[in-house]
């Protein structure tokens, strides 16, 4: 209840935009299918355009979320999230002639290297704003729950595909009319430094007082007062030990997260003969178990256990999920992102959350390109009658596998607001 009072109008603006959004994605197969192949069961030249467009919004998204996410910082969470909500509203049930299938393929992969990924990112630096270290784990989760909510609701509701620009233009007028600037996390910190009658709190950055403990408080991650740059991300990579080991766990989860999506679809196909039907029921089981995992798990899990070792516990559950048993333990892999988050998070300073918070959302971005690179042709080589041997599954192992780098790294990793930077 606490959280609906500080994040209530966030958390509304991200399930309607969620809403909008993921009304559209199950019908583009077959908008583009029916503008460019119409009357046909195979369509080469959409399987290029669609694998053209992520490749491109994928490398849009490594370079525009750390400099959106920077430039929060200074401009405010709410000016910058007005610029992926209105960028997401784009009709598309108009026509479906190839004139306008292009206009909107077009227009579709400019936007989407803005608003893929900053609207998540912008919305955690504000949770980030409003909600102290202890509970912005359980706060995360909640926000991360309502969006996938968000998903299942769009992916039921696709069949009213005309009015998802409608919905999606709901969220940017809700969003601009009731949710409340933040000042960065400013008030949070001089509230907890009176809390504490000191500037010890992680949060803290060197100006806050002449007199703060270099003994107690745990150094920030390093500030950059100018607009991000990719060379700005890089020094911060080799900066803070903190961030590079958590950048390689983002990074290796979200190559495996990625390329189980990609191969899951064919895999099944060929080896239990699903539908598209049955594999649209495995999305919203996957979905509603991971909303109710992020919206009750999560807050009661992360004050018991730490962010840290639900880290862990999340990726473990991640790498059994890919290869072997299905959806059953997206409970809780599904809690490896908000985990994340969170301990990056403590480590950053009041104005630094946007920052931050887009660096690993452009890593992510990153890992999202390459993994349909590897992972097509890795699937439907052993899919095919000229595999080297009979394991139709190993790209889905092999994304096992990448969970189990991170698994690895994330092992080796100490809780952020425990351990400094020892650089």
């Amino acid at each position: 209840m606490e959280m609906a009072d500080e994040l209530g109008h966030l958390l509304v603006f991200g399930f309607l935009f969620n809403l909008g959004v993921y009304m559209v994605a199950p019908a583009m197969t077959d908008v583009t299918m029916d503008a460019l192949c119409p009357g046909q069961d195979e369509c080469s030249l959409a399987i290029y355009l669609t694998g053209l467009q992520q490749a491109i919004t994928g490398l849009g998204a490594l370079v525009a979320t750390p400099i959106v996410g920077n430039l929060s910082d200074k401009y405010g969470r709410k000016a910058l999230l007005l610029l992926p909500a209105t960028a997401s509203i784009l009709p598309l049930a108009c026509n479906r002639t190839k004139a306008f299938f292009y206009a909107y393929y077009i227009t579709r992969m400019v936007t989407a290297m803005v608003a893929e990924g900053s609207m998540h990112c912008l919305s955690l630096a504000y949770v980030a704003d409003k909600v102290p270290p202890s509970r912005r784990a359980a706060a995360f989760g909640v926000f991360s729950g309502v969006c996938l909510a968000g998903f299942v609701a769009g992916t039921v509701a696709a069949r009213f595909l005309a009015v998802a620009a409608v919905v999606t233009a709901a969220a940017a007028v809700y969003m601009r009319a009731f949710v409340k600037e933040t000042d960065g996390g400013a008030s949070l910190l001089r509230a907890t430094a009176g809390d504490e009658n000191s500037s010890s709190h992680p949060l803290c950055v060197p100006s806050c007082s002449s007199s703060s403990s270099q003994d107690v408080a745990p150094p920030t991650l390093p500030p950059l007062r100018k607009a991000l740059s990719l060379s700005d991300m890089a020094d911060l990579l080799t900066t803070s030990s903190t961030f590079s080991r958590e950048a390689l766990v983002i990074f290796f989860y979200s190559l495996g997260e990625t390329g189980l999506q990609t191969a899951i679809l064919y895999f099944l196909k060929v080896q239990f003969q699903y539908s598209k039907n049955q594999y649209a029921n495995l999305l919203l089981v996957i979905g509603i178990a991971g909303s109710l995992s992020q919206l009750v798990m999560m807050p009661i899990l992360a004050p018991k256990l730490g962010e840290q070792k639900l880290l862990i516990i999340a990726l473990l559950g991640g790498c059994v999920h890919v290869p072997y048993l299905g959806a059953s333990f997206v409970i809780v892999s599904i809690l490896v992102n908000p985990s994340i988050r969170s301990i990056v998070s403590k480590r950053a300073g009041p104005f630094e959350q946007g920052m931050v918070q887009g660096c690993l959302t452009g890593i992510s971005s990153t890992a999202n390109v390459i993994s349909p690179i590897v992972f097509s042709p890795l699937t439907a080589w052993f899919l095919s009658e000229t595999a080297p041997f009979n394991f139709r599954g190993f790209s889905l192992a092999c994304a096992g596998f990448a969970m189990l780098i991170a698994l690895t790294v994330s092992i080796n990793m100490r809780p952020a607001e425990l351990q400094p930077d020892s650089k």
